[in-house]
């Protein structure tokens, strides 16, 4: 599958049409699905039929916009008009929404080719795509390993050519973390850039949605899209939104970049294949005309703890809903409403979900608010002001995405605390509300990519896109693909 600007070129050429795009990304689904599992829904006609209408367009000659044509995966707790939305949970199997979330209808509005909906952990919940009540999501590159999550179906689809972008969430690295272990790059942008309006939500203030593309101007491309003041989210920022492709240029050495290290995310706990792969790019980004400069944020370990008491509060408070009264799944065999309740939850909720809510419920609990939760709040603020401080010195921070490339699908299923970890260096950009974007830097032993995550200041997209693009172009990662 080409670039997203390559293939408008031969659209507005009439090289090609968006059907036949479209068309040679449904076979590829089709032909790659049985193994790879990426998607729980694949909307063939609908997506057909927005091709169409671009085909139409261009024989009118009328101008179009990059996206048009474009297919793109869809994370299935985004809601879709008409379009099954499950979160990967029994307890929402036949939901469909009667209304399309903002980031989509404006994906729609551009244009773009809605291809289907990806797998996820269970309401995002998860680092893996192993918690999905569905099916299990497999590496393009190694179809034994896991692609990484929550986001691993929409990450899968781009590494395998079923799709040119698609849309993730990230409540704690789940576009950034699975963006590493399949080869992509994903962001995950400033909290409230992108609206949250038709997210199902895990942990309102830390979920935000973003792109996964093959390449850095791909995601560009997609966030410029989708980012923007939405007044059906009441976080939501009202703030000019720059085009992120504009000065994407292979050479920054004008600039005198100053990038950060973080000094704590090289530590033990680091695969030696990721620290030598990590070092390697830093060393790049120096050949390229970077300062480089070692940063401590001496609060980033206790990222993990403080996100495992805030999220699932956060959790435990927004999954209430789910009773088996309003929509979705109920259970039949109760005998009162409490039994229902009961039946309902505890049969629609898979086994993590389940256990978020119970920590996050006792974080919450009269006489634990104070030893926990306030307590994790209080943690945030100080990572947040490491942050703060670690800025004055340098414009981005880079450290590795994930501490390991992807592991055996389950290897760590049956130990929570070793899944958590996975999340260690990608959780604190999320408590602090920063955008984090995950590039490819390499590849183990085993041809399992490597990510290197960046780290910008509150509405750093454009310098981060900057820094990503002047380093893929001096790298020949994206010459590697899995081969299926």
């Amino acid at each position: 599958m080409a670039s997203i600007r390559e293939l408008h070129e031969q659209l507005i050429k009439k090289e090609c049409s968006a059907v036949e795009i479209t068309q040679k990304a449904l076979e590829r689904i089709q032909a790659l699905e049985p193994k790879l599992h990426s998607f729980l829904h694949v909307t063939t006609e609908k997506a057909l039929e927005h091709a169409r209408a671009v085909d139409a367009k261009i024989a009118a000659g009328e101008e179009i916009g990059l996206l048009a044509g474009i297919p793109i995966g869809i994370k299935d707790n985004l809601c879709t008009q008409g379009v099954p939305t499950t979160c990967a949970s029994r307890i929402l199997e036949n939901f469909v929404p009667p209304y399309e979330s903002t980031v989509t209808q404006k994906l729609i509005d551009a244009g773009a080719v809605l291809i289907g909906k990806t797998n996820l952990d269970e309401f995002g919940m998860g680092s893996s795509t192993e918690n999905s009540a569905y099916q299990l999501t497999n590496n393009p590159w190694d179809l034994s390993r896991v692609p990484g999550g929550s986001s691993g179906g929409s990450a899968a689809a781009v590494a395998a050519d079923e799709c040119v972008a698609s849309l993730g969430t990230d409540t704690g690295g789940s576009i950034r973390q699975p963006a590493s272990f399949c080869g992509v790059v994903g962001i995950k942008p400033t909290y409230g850039l992108v609206s949250r309006y038709g997210v199902i939500a895990y942990a309102s203030s830390l979920d935000q949605v973003g792109p996964l593309g093959r390449t850095v101007e791909d995601t560009a491309i997609v966030l410029n899209a989708i980012a923007g003041y939405d007044s059906k989210d009441s976080t939501s920022l009202k703030v000019e939104i720059p085009n992120y492709t504009a000065n994407l240029t292979p050479d920054f050495k004008a600039r005198k970049l100053r990038i950060g290290v973080i000094k704590e995310t090289m530590a033990d706990g680091l695969d030696a294949v990721v620290e030598k792969a990590v070092s390697q790019a830093i060393e790049q980004l120096k050949s390229l005309g970077a300062e480089i400069s070692i940063i401590s944020c001496p609060n980033f370990r206790y990222g993990v703890p403080s996100y495992y008491i805030i999220a699932p509060s956060e959790a435990s408070a927004n999954l209430a809903r789910y009773d088996g009264v309003k929509y979705g799944f109920r259970a039949e065999d109760a005998d009162n409403l409490l039994s229902m309740y009961t039946r309902t939850r505890s049969t629609g909720f898979g086994p993590e979900v389940k256990r978020r809510i119970m920590i996050g419920t006792y974080a919450l609990s009269a006489g634990y608010y104070d030893a926990y939760y306030l307590k994790a709040q209080k943690v945030r603020t100080l990572i947040k002001q490491d942050f703060e401080n670690a800025f004055e010195q340098v414009d981005v921070l880079v450290c590795p995405t994930a501490p390991t490339t992807a592991f055996k699908a389950g290897e760590k299923i049956s130990d929570p605390l070793s899944m958590y970890l996975n999340d260690l260096m990608t959780i604190p950009v999320n408590l602090a509300g920063l955008p984090g974007l995950s590039v490819p830097c390499g590849f183990d032993d085993q041809g399992l990519p490597i990510g290197l995550q960046l780290i910008g200041r509150v509405l750093g997209e454009e310098q981060l896109f900057q820094v990503a693009y002047a380093y893929e172009q001096s790298t020949n990662w994206l010459v590697n693909q899995p081969q299926l």
